[in-house]
């Protein structure tokens, strides 16, 4: 076992800062944070050499204190491949924005922008004024705004419209989103009373009616967007509840959830109901997402009758709701899109993988397969094409799946499997598949970088466990 004189010999802090090969690192990082790495990393090396190991040389310190501060460096929030066969994936921040979104959101970054100033008066705007006109053309709203997200966009039109008063809801649609956020905790949180009608199953014309008493302030209808009731089941129509509302003296809100502005059956996927649809059926507000089908950054849209919009947007919450340059310059960006429909589907990344052939995925697959094959079989893993099914994702289209094709990943055991999974997530850039029926399946629908792809994996196949 090495002794006393081989820890005397190694550098102190101080010595080590002076050095050479520390002063680029110093330049990178600052000297706090190097100082405090470089502590470490030589109580790392006693141990070390206190168990039998050997004393590295300065290069060698400096390595283990560059591996320390890279891995510190890395941020969780990082770039992956979703192969998980979920392109809307909730968990790993839903729709990836168009090119122009991107370059929008670079400049609003880079300099200073008329967010609440009118170029024309040369006196205060507002932040609602870039998107208002367009959201009005494409959705046909006389008038609209914008929160951070649809829960937002729900909560603040309750609470301006509803506040003290009742909001009647089929029990049919009392959903749940994710985090266990319910809509009935939603409106309570907005001060309005609920009145549950109907069944779980069937709601009728009459149930909304008979609710009706001086204490409504409105109707309020809920897309279920993330599951579906089948069988023996009644619903209420837009345009009938429009018509039931607009006699009552209430007002009818439609919480279209992931909301789309296209009909999705062009691009080969079940038709959704559309803003302008619902619009046009008489809805006095509209609310709906904007990081989901509609394929922007994250955003609550609320569009609809003049004389509410305003009303929303005197609430003290908009303040706390609002969103920033940088939003609303990708979001503006995004929406210019939809006035090209013929050009939408291959300008739009939501639109362009949802509706990507699934023989163009299959070739792909067959491309990649055997190269993949190669650098894992040698551990003893099995790796083949295979069909697989995609979904929408973010609560849209909830029974509905999408034909994919991927690869199929099997090893002797499970513990290998699942060891593999692991270290393709511990990767520079991750791989998220999905463990199913004893296989790892990296589903390829929203794999758009192959040569990406093949160096990250290169990099996890050298210490794939047998």
């Amino acid at each position: 076992m090495p002794g006393p004189a081989d820890l005397r010999a190694l550098p102190s802090v101080d010595q080590l800062l002076k050095a050479h090969a520390v002063q680029p690192v110093l330049d990178q990082h600052g000297r706090a944070i190097v100082t405090q790495e470089l502590r470490l990393v030589l109580g790392e090396i006693r141990d070390a050499v206190r168990a039998g190991g050997a004393l590295p040389d300065t290069a060698g310190i400096v390595a283990s204190l560059l591996s320390r501060l890279s891995y510190q460096d890395r941020s969780k929030l990082r770039p992956l491949f979703n192969l998980t066969g979920t392109v809307l994936h909730t968990n790993l921040g839903r729709a990836l924005l168009a090119e122009e979104a991107i370059a929008a959101a670079v400049d609003a970054m880079r300099e200073a922008a008329a967010l609440e100033f009118d170029l024309d008066t040369g006196k205060r705007g507002e932040r609602d004024s870039h998107l208002r006109e367009i959201l009005c053309e494409l959705t046909g709203a006389e008038d609209a705004t914008i929160v951070n997200n649809n829960a937002a966009a729900v909560l603040i039109a309750l609470n301006a419209i509803g506040a003290g008063r009742q909001a009647i809801v089929s029990r049919g649609e009392l959903i749940e989103i994710g985090g266990a956020f319910r809509m009935p905790d939603i409106m309570e949180r907005a001060g309005v009373g609920l009145v549950e009608v109907g069944t779980t199953n069937r709601t009728h014309a009459r149930d909304y009616i008979k609710a009706i008493t001086p204490e409504t302030a409105l109707i309020l209808k809920v897309h279920t967007s993330n599951y579906r009731i089948e069988g023996f089941t009644a619903e209420v129509a837009g345009a009938d509840l429009a018509a039931i509302a607009s006699q009552a003296g209430v007002v009818l809100l439609n919480d279209l959830g992931s909301g789309t502005l296209v009909d999705l059956s062009r691009y080969g996927l079940t038709k959704e109901p559309t803003v302008r649809e619902a619009v046009a059926e008489g809805a006095d507000l509209v609310t709906f997402s904007g990081d989901k089908l509609l394929g922007g950054p994250q955003a609550g849209f609320i569009v609809g009758r003049k004389d509410l919009i305003a009303e929303i947007n005197r609430n003290p919450m908009k303040r706390a709701l609002r969103v920033d340059k940088i939003r609303i310059a990708a979001m503006l960006a995004t929406l210019k899109l939809y006035r090209d429909p013929d050009r939408l589907g291959a300008r739009l990344p939501t639109l362009r993988l949802l509706s990507r052939p699934q023989a163009d995925i299959r070739a792909q697959a067959e491309r990649l397969a055997p190269e993949i094959s190669a650098l894992l079989a040698p551990n003893g893993y099995t790796v083949e094409t295979t069909a697989c099914s995609s979904q929408i994702g973010s609560g849209a289209l909830p029974v509905d799946t999408i034909p994919s094709a991927g690869l199929r990943i099997t090893a002797p055991n499970g513990t290998a499997l699942e060891a593999l999974a692991s270290l393709f997530r511990a990767l520079p850039r991750p791989i998220l598949g999905r463990l199913q029926d004893g296989a790892l399946v990296l589903d390829l629908r929203c794999l758009t970088d192959e040569a990406a792809f093949m160096q990250s994996l290169k990099q996890g196949a050298t210490h794939a466990p047998a």
